[in-house]
Order: C-alpha cells, then sequence, then structure tokens
C-alpha cells in the first residue's frame, strides 16, 4: 500500500533531521507514514474494557480519599507529615482527572451514559467541571498546533504567538505577554487559580453553551454540599489544611503536563492547508518519556502523539500502541528533565522552523531604521 507524505511547514519551516532521538526533542519524524495501516493498528486498540475501566476508577478513587483519611488523621502528629502526603494524594487527582479526560472522550467506557457520570464523579475531586471542559477539549482537539485557528487568548498553555507576531506587540502588551508567561506565573501561581477560582465561573464559555454553563454551576452546588459535609464533620480549617495543598500541587502538575507536550523546542507549527491531525500529532505532539511511577501516576498521557491521533484509545492502552508502531515511536521525545525546561518555550519561528524562548527571539528587521 502506497505511504502519504506528511506536508512540512514549508522548506525552511522545517528543523534539521538527526539520524538519532536525543532527549532534546529532536528525533527524526517519519516523513511517510501509511495512513490506513496507523488508522487501522489505532483502531485496533481505542476499545474499552469494562474490568480493567472500573478498576482503574476504584484503585484511584479509593486509594484518594484512604490518603485524605490519612492526612486528617495526621494533622494531630505532625503538619509537615500531612503536608507530605499531600504530594502523592496529587498524584491521584492527576490520575483521576486523566479518568474524568478519557470519560469526556467517549473512551473510558463503551456507554455514553457510564462515560458522563464517571466524569461527573471525578470533577467533584479535579474540580474541573465536566460537560464544559469536555467541550473546550474538543476545540483544542480540532485547532491544536494550526496558526491559522489557534485557541482562544484564556488557553496559554497549547497556543502561542509567532515571533513576528510578537514584534508587533505595544511595549506594554510585550511587558504583559512575558509575565504572564514567567515560570512562577504561567506553572506555579495560574494553575491553582484556574482551578479553585476560574472554574467556578463560565468565565470563557459562550453564552449558548447552556448545558456547559449549567454545569459549571450544577458542579458549584455539589461541591458546595461537599465542603459544608465535611467541614461540618471534620472542621473547615482541618479541610482547607488537607484539600488546599493537594489541589495546588495537582493544578500545578496536571497544566504542566499538557502544556509541555505542546510547547517545546521541537514542535512544529502549520498554516493553513499545512495542517492535518496526523502532522500535527506526530511533529506537533511528543512523547513525553517519564519514570514507571510518575507514566502510572499521569495515565500514561506522556503518549500524548497517540491520544491526538486517536483520542478514543483508553489511557491503559497507549503504551501498548505505541511500542507496535516504529512510526509512532520516531516522534519529539521529551525526557522528565527536556519537560522541565520545555515550559519556557512560548513563541513560534517561521524563519527557523522552531518554539523558542524569549530570550533567544530573533531581533525585529522589519522595524531596524534604515542606515
Amino acid at each position: 500500500m502506497p505511504s502519504t507524505a506528511l506536508p512540512p511547514a514549508s522548506p525552511q519551516a522545517v528543523p534539521p533531521r538527526h539520524p538519532t532521538a536525543p532527549a532534546s526533542g529532536r528525533a527524526p519524524i517519519p516523513d511517510a507514514v501509511d495512513r490506513a495501516a496507523l488508522r487501522r493498528l489505532l483502531a485496533s486498540y481505542q476499545t474499552p474494557s469494562t474490568a480493567r475501566s472500573a478498576g482503574q476508577l476504584a484503585l484511584s478513587l479509593l486509594s484518594f480519599l484512604a490518603l485524605c483519611g490519612i492526612m486528617y488523621a495526621t494533622l494531630g502528629v505532625s503538619l509537615w507529615l500531612t503536608l507530605a502526603l499531600a504530594l502523592p494524594a496529587a498524584g491521584f487527582v492527576v490520575r483521576l482527572f486523566i479518568i474524568q479526560h478519557d470519560c469526556g472522550h467517549g473512551a473510558f467506557f463503551r456507554s455514553r451514559a457510564a462515560n458522563t457520570w464517571v466524569g461527573r464523579l471525578c470533577s467533584l475531586v479535579t474540580l474541573t467541571p465536566y460537560a464544559n471542559w469536555r467541550r473546550q477539549h474538543a476545540a483544542h482537539h480540532a485547532n491544536w498546533n494550526n496558526l491559522g485557528r489557534r485557541e482562544s487568548g484564556t488557553d496559554i498553555y497549547s497556543a502561542c504567538l509567532t515571533t513576528q507576531e510578537y514584534h508587533r506587540l505595544g511595549p506594554l502588551r510585550r511587558l504583559l505577554y512575558r509575565a504572564v508567561r514567567h515560570p512562577a506565573v504561567a506553572h506555579v501561581a495560574l494553575p491553582p487559580l484556574v482551578f479553585l477560582l476560574l472554574y467556578r465561573v463560565p468565565f470563557d464559555t459562550p453564552s449558548d453553551w447552556r448545558r456547559e454553563r449549567l454545569s459549571v454551576h450544577a458542579t458549584n452546588l455539589a461541591l458546595a454540599a461537599v465542603v459544608v459535609t465535611v467541614g461540618l464533620v471534620l472542621g473547615f480549617e482541618a479541610m482547607a489544611l488537607v484539600q488546599l495543598p493537594i489541589m495546588v500541587l495537582a493544578a500545578i502538575i496536571g497544566v504542566w503536563l499538557f502544556s509541555v507536550q505542546h510547547r517545546f523546542e521541537a514542535a512544529q507549527w502549520f498554516a493553513g492547508t499545512e495542517w492535518s491531525a496526523a502532522a500535527a500529532s506526530l511533529r506537533g505532539t511528543s512523547f513525553l518519556r517519564l519514570p514507571r511511577i510518575l507514566q502510572w501516576f499521569t495515565g500514561n498521557i506522556g503518549f500524548h502523539h497517540i491520544h491526538h491521533l486517536n483520542p478514543r484509545i483508553p489511557n491503559y492502552r497507549l503504551a501498548a500502541c505505541h511500542a507496535a508502531s516504529p512510526d509512532l515511536q520516531r516522534v519529539p521525545t521529551l525526557s522528565l528533565r527536556d519537560g522541565l525546561r520545555a515550559g519556557a518555550y512560548w513563541l513560534w519561528d517561521e524563519a527557523s522552523g522552531r518554539m523558542m524562548r524569549f530570550r533567544d527571539c530573533p531581533p525585529d528587521t522589519a522595524r531596524r531604521p534604515a542606515r
């Protein structure tokens, strides 16, 4: 069967090829992929297992609740011990978010109703309105790494400006753009605010998305009932000391996971008809190679290139799918260290065909005074 070539952005917009796949993410990208064979392979992994899904949900939810119980019990022993336990508890929140994410794609159960109710259940832990986030996330899957259809300005984590667009900003807007994307702001301060505060209001939800706006308010009512009940039983101060550290850590980890897989040095952006789902998946998203324990806690979301190729594949089948195809293994690969560094890449330079840090942004030659 003939192969189908992936369209490059432009001759000068394709980064240099490397014979090996270093950790920096500059892996050799397959120029020709048998798309029909790839679709068949992906489809063979997309059927969920009810037993595995139910087991994953039960283990994740019960482990999270057990850790919360231990944290409440240790408050009278040592606050530092309580805070230390917040990290593994946050790991289970991230894992439950991945389950909610799978439900939103219809990938966790065969039943649509089961996906909906499990997604809603998870939203009480992740603080993320299920229906609203599901529709917003669907827009991301339709537009990612497409220069002509970039997401709204509120989604700073998987969007970017080109270097030319950045240069066209006025001094104040350029300063604001950089300030919001400073690592201390974008990756530490903002994520908890998004989950704890912004998700409590339909701040970026169109007025005609009635079901999605209703999901925000319904989630808030359910959360209020949980907070009042637990607060009256265990104490509101105790609840704050246990739940807030968990959510702060989970928000920081979760936002980093999703953003780093679209904004790294070798990530490719496409203009106009050059964009396709296959090209953007194999060139614009990464394989984040995490240590086994972190891969487990993050629900295999590091296989993000496969998830974008077929979002109906359950998280527990992504690794096997990756191992089954040499083409899927020749995508930009990031180590944990690479991922921690990738948060600095906020600009797409069309001339060199790569993502850039602010400090590496070339000067605006168009604005230089003539000599």
